[in-house]
């Protein structure tokens, strides 16, 4: 793609669009209620196959504990012996624990597992112990400590304080901590990324050498420390806005803000809550009686296994079912396809969809309140153009009251085994929000090099009006992330360039050295965006000069605060921060280059 057509459309352009060395650099007005999906008429029975049934068993990975349950610690220590170093195999897995208290208990988290309790509020399930995430697997290092996560549960840690040392695609989510967290490995080895949201930690957060971390809608008793890029939006107990000294980007609220649907128990029955939507949230949604939002019976959804087809997905849809993926692999020859208002597609356990043939995953219609969370998206070795696509090209109406959300959707280009993909994510729907992904070109694994995984962009959002909370977008060909919409908003971005560009030709742009992490079209007008990083390590040529992290036009409605970016031990280097403002990056020093407010 040429860079003149970056910014009007052609039939070239696509519809939109780690790591392994990092750490040593740094030792409401509510919604209308949503009572279900506009369904699409049912087929006759006899032009079609069988209509597929709601509801159903959760199958063999899904793990349910109550209190009375023998061994759980014992089924804990087995679930992570098998994926404490699993960061590419198949294994996937949720654990569940109905309401009520357990004791002594300590569950270690490895990839591709998530753990969450089954009451409407945190407190109705209480762990004494700890859920715990460290990184002996990986000599301290806890930079690759991503696909797990914890939701719905009070924790009264052994020791007063719990562990949660991750990096991305790892969220800590509808918790509360009785007690401290800590956000980095024993020792405090490397740690890098991470994302809270909807959470309360009544002792201090301490995240110690963790380099960036976004925390959403929150609250905390303290928080002791930064490194690099700490964001808080709507979080009581957040400091106060310091950056760069310290590295505070503090916003009193959330612009906009809805909490991931979760699976629950009401009596013996399972159902999936839907929180309410929220404008300039501030704090939990949890603790003063039930909560506000709607929710729906376990009968309304299809709950897929894996080796369910796109066919078969698509069927469910197709009959007014959402769709419950449970823990598993899901190839997919055609892309599943949401078009009714207000589905619900709830992934457990890091559900895993790959694409076969080059064909888009799943595509969104330009309709009210679809529902996207909790799975991992994993290209295919045929180039797909998109992976993701969030309403249809050109899509215009207006979604204010009910916007889609995309919330702890994961995509990977590589890593586990050869995989292509043009573009990773398309926003074309207005009011979308993008509450925390992680679009990640993989640099390390199987099926990594230039070439061999090309992914060029990460995320396009073509839509009016998209707010994104917790952006982590990394080491992709050319663009991270290019916004054509108006009026879009970014709080956090966490993102690397591509640590294996052969040379400075393969990531020159025209006559600009580098693609930026985070380009506003020159045709926008309004955009702002707040705490956004962009880091460097160019080791296969240490000598690439990036020019800048961050390209926007100079409007007076284009507005940046917090920005920084930084050279990791000197492998290539920034000329500038923003377009042609800030300090160039000092050498082999990892000292970042920041700049307060833009323009």
């Amino acid at each position: 793609m040429t860079p003149a057509s970056k910014e009007s459309p052609t039939p070239e352009r696509p519809a939109v669009g780690r790591r392994t060395v990092l750490g040593a650099a740094a030792a409401a007005a509510a919604a209308p209620a949503l009572l279900g999906r506009t369904a699409a008429a049912a087929a006759p029975a006899h032009q079609g196959p069988p209509a597929l049934p709601g509801g159903g068993d959760l199958g063999p990975n899904v793990l349910v504990f109550d209190p009375s349950t023998p061994g759980i610690q014992a089924k804990l220590d087995e679930v992570f012996t098998k994926q404490e170093k699993a960061q590419f195999d198949t294994g996937r897995y949720a654990l569940l624990f109905k309401p009520g208290t357990y004791h002594g208990l300590n569950a270690q988290l490895g990839f591709y597992t998530s753990i969450a309790g089954l009451g409407l509020s945190p407190d109705d399930t209480t762990i004494n112990g700890d859920v715990t995430v460290d990184a002996g697997w990986f000599n301290g290092n806890a930079t690759q400590n991503f696909w797990r996560s914890a939701e719905n549960l009070a924790l009264v840690p052994v020791n007063g304080t719990n562990r949660w040392a991750v990096a991305q695609a790892a969220p800590f989510r509808r918790m509360h901590v009785r007690g401290g967290l800590n956000l980095a490995p024993a020792g405090d080895g490397w740690a890098s990324g991470g994302y809270l949201a909807d959470s309360r930690i009544d002792g201090t957060v301490q995240p110690r050498s963790q380099q960036q971390w976004y925390s959403r809608d929150s609250a905390v008793g303290g928080w002791s420390n930064g490194v690099w890029n700490m964001v808080f939006s709507g979080v009581e107990g957040a400091p106060a806005q310091t950056f760069p000294n310290p590295p505070y980007t503090v916003l009193d609220t959330t612009p906009l803000s809805r909490e991931k649907p979760f699976l629950y128990l009401d009596g013996d029955a399972y159902r999936v809550f839907l929180p309410e939507l929220r404008t300039n949230a501030r704090g939990v949604t949890w603790g003063n009686g039930t909560p506000r939002g709607t929710s729906l019976p376990l009968s309304q959804f299809y709950v897929a296994k894996p080796g369910d087809s796109a066919a078969t997905l698509n069927q469910a849809l197709a009959q007014g079912l959402h769709l419950l993926l449970t823990p598993g692999i899901y190839h997919l020859g055609e892309p599943i396809s949401v078009t009714a208002a207000n589905t619900v597609v709830l992934g457990l356990g890091y559900a895993t969809l790959i694409p076969d043939n080059g064909v888009t995953v799943l595509k969104t219609a330009d309709v009210d309140g679809i529902r996207l969370a909790g799975f991992l998206i994993d290209a295919g070795p045929v180039n797909s153009r998109t992976l993701l696509e969030i309403g249809p090209d050109g899509a215009t109406a207006d979604h204010a009251g009910n916007p889609t959300t995309v919330q702890d959707v994961f995509l990977r280009i590589g890593g586990a085994g050869p995989g292509k993909a043009t573009t990773s994510i398309v926003v074309n729907s207005r009011h979308t929000l993008v509450d925390h992904t992680w679009v990640w070109r993989a640099d390390h694994g199987d099926g990594v090099g230039w070439d061999t995984n090309r992914a060029d962009y990460g995320i396009r959002v073509n839509g009016d009006d998209v707010l994104a909370t917790g952006l982590f977008v990394e080491h992709f060909n050319k663009y991270d992330v290019q916004w054509y919409g108006q009026r879009g908003r970014t709080v956090f971005l966490q993102n690397e360039k591509a640590y294996d560009a052969p040379n400075q030709a393969a990531v020159q742009d025209g006559d600009v050295k580098g693609y930026a992490a985070y380009k506003v079209a020159d045709s926008v007008t309004s955009h702002e965006a707040w705490g956004l990083g962009s880091y460097c390590f160019y080791n296969v040529d240490p000598g690439i000069v990036q020019h800048h992290g961050f390209a926007a036009p100079n409007a007076p409605g284009v507005t940046f605060h917090d920005l920084l970016v930084v050279s990791l031990g000197g492998k290539g280097q920034f000329e500038r921060v923003i377009n042609d403002t800030g300090a160039p990056t000092s050498g082999s020093s990892t000292v970042p280059s920041t700049v307060v407010a833009y323009p």
